[in-house]
């Protein structure tokens, strides 16, 4: 099993707990389908959101999820002019027997023009 990382993202349409919860949620679903993952093969997962979201650590969502037993951390994306709003970043380490290039990353709705180079 090798080390990889997977990427995403997803833009909320409001900062609310509830909301919040619902898209990270649908964010972390989507990432653990799409590269066939169980919460067994989450080594770590870091969460950045803009500065404009306050109502909710993106982190509970996992955790509502049932990944309980995964290191998570939640840090503030930076301040930049012009910069997409109300957007929360998913970087996750896993273990997985896929190559780099094998790994699907997920940017959702109105996230996915952030990398479109990875976005799948």
């Amino acid at each position: 099993m090798a080390v990889r990382a997977v990427r995403g993202a997803v833009q909320l349409e409001r900062d609310e707990a509830g909301h919040m919860d619902e898209q990270v949620g649908a964010l972390l679903t989507e990432i653990l389908e799409r590269n066939d993952l169980a919460a067994d093969d989450l080594i770590s997962i870091w969460f950045t959101a803009t500065p404009d979201l306050h109502s909710d650590f993106p982190a509970a969502a996992a955790r509502k999820l049932g990944i309980v037993d995964v290191p998570l951390i939640c840090a503030q994306e930076l301040d930049i002019e012009g910069a997409m709003p109300r957007v929360v970043r998913v970087l996750a380490h896993i273990e997985s027997d896929r190559s780099r290039a094998d790994i699907a990353h997920v940017y959702l709705g109105a996230a996915a023009a952030l990398r479109k180079d990875i976005a799948q």
